[in-house]
């Protein structure tokens, strides 16, 4: 392929932030990811040569690499978070068999059974505090982040639905809203309390000028649970981490995969939503709901993966622009894929979004 990075391009956090607001329209196209997996990060560091001169011995060897990465593909931010809050799980690992292959193999949350399947456990659960978090990242990036590029304050963080599934598991959970409803209501409030905690923690920050909450609600065919039962138990943790967001003056973003049309009103006039990430051909088409709720909020990536899997460059490149074309309009559009770069997306093929991005002409 063509050089992928022949156009120039310069991190600009504010054009990003007015964008994702629809505050006039933007300058150029800006670009946006949950994450890359770092396998890919790490084959684009090798391929460009990104890393150059800065020592993996250098005690903020994993800060610097990220900047330097997220500035190259073009990024207005870095992903950075409050660590330390862990919480063990049951998990099953497998042998991973994508192209840029991660070492220990891919690991999968059990279905079936969770740590936390009655009282007992949940009373007995090691559950994070904030005695235990680290901002030193964070710090970090406050007095060393370059001018143009902020932190999006992303990771660990916001998983109301996915973590009362993941410590459930989600058979355990299905029954368990029939009968103990009353122990599901008991882990959405320990869940409540530890992120409100976290985000006062995160937006003391000033460097961090966008969260981006991530939980997964949905599956192809719907909600993974009822609409009313995650009115009860996930929404108003994110109307509260919505809340204190606004308040803060930043945005509030969501990634959520699956098919959220019975609460796409909840999401954009209950909790107020900023943003809407995750989308798959197979659901919707980030072209289509632009304008319907596209209309309301903005709309991030959209490039879908199993679409960059297997199609060729060209292919790429004309989707892109076609998406362009449509999307960006009216401001509220940020270009990326439909969920995150995987590391079975051939890299040729991430980059050219990438490349056709730089090139669009707003």
């Amino acid at each position: 392929m063509s050089d992928p990075f022949s156009v120039p391009l310069m991190p600009d956090w504010e054009g990003l932030v007015a964008t994702i607001m629809r505050t006039g329209n933007p300058s150029r196209v800006h670009h946006i990811e949950l994450f890359q997996d770092p396998e890919v990060n790490d084959a684009v560091c090798e391929r460009y040569g990104v890393l150059d001169g800065i020592e993996q011995s250098d005690p903020y060897y994993a800060e610097k690499y990220a900047i330097a990465v997220q500035s190259f593909l073009g990024y207005d931010f870095v992903r950075c978070s409050v660590t330390g809050l862990d919480m063990p799980l049951n998990t099953t690992t497998t042998e991973d068999t994508a192209g840029m292959a991660r070492d220990g193999g891919r690991s999968y949350v059990d279905e079936h059974t969770g740590p936390i399947t009655n009282w007992e456990e949940f009373e007995r659960y090691p559950w994070p505090t904030m005695a235990t978090a680290s901002t030193r990242s964070l710090e970090w990036f406050e007095e060393n982040l370059p001018d143009n590029m902020c932190v999006m304050g992303s990771g660990g963080f916001a998983h109301f639905a996915e973590f009362i599934v993941w410590l459930m598991g989600y058979e355990t959970l299905c029954i368990a809203l029939f009968e103990q409803r009353d122990l599901v209501t008991a882990i959405s409030q320990r869940l409540v309390d530890l992120y409100r905690e976290f985000l006062e923690r995160l937006l003391q920050f000033d460097r961090v000028k966008i969260i981006w909450g991530s939980d997964d609600m949905g599956f192809k065919g719907g909600t993974l649970i009822s609409p009313d039962d995650l009115r009860e138990f996930v929404l108003p943790g994110h109307k509260l981490m919505a809340e204190m967001t606004h308040a803060a003056g930043r945005p509030y973003l969501l990634h959520s995969c699956g098919d959220l049309s019975a609460i796409m009103d909840d999401l954009i006039d209950g909790v107020d939503i900023d943003a809407k990430h995750s989308f798959e051909d197979t659901i919707e088409l980030v072209t289509a709901v632009k304008d319907t709720y596209g209309q309301r909020i903005a709309l991030l990536g959209g490039i879908d993966v199993d679409f960059l899997c297997r199609s060729n460059e060209a292919e790429v490149r004309q989707r892109v622009r076609e998406t362009l074309e449509k999307c960006t309009p009216g401001s509220g559009y940020v270009l990326g894929t439909g969920n995150s770069v995987a590391n079975y997306i051939p890299l040729d093929n991430y980059l050219a979004m990438l490349d056709e991005g730089r090139r669009f002409a707003l």
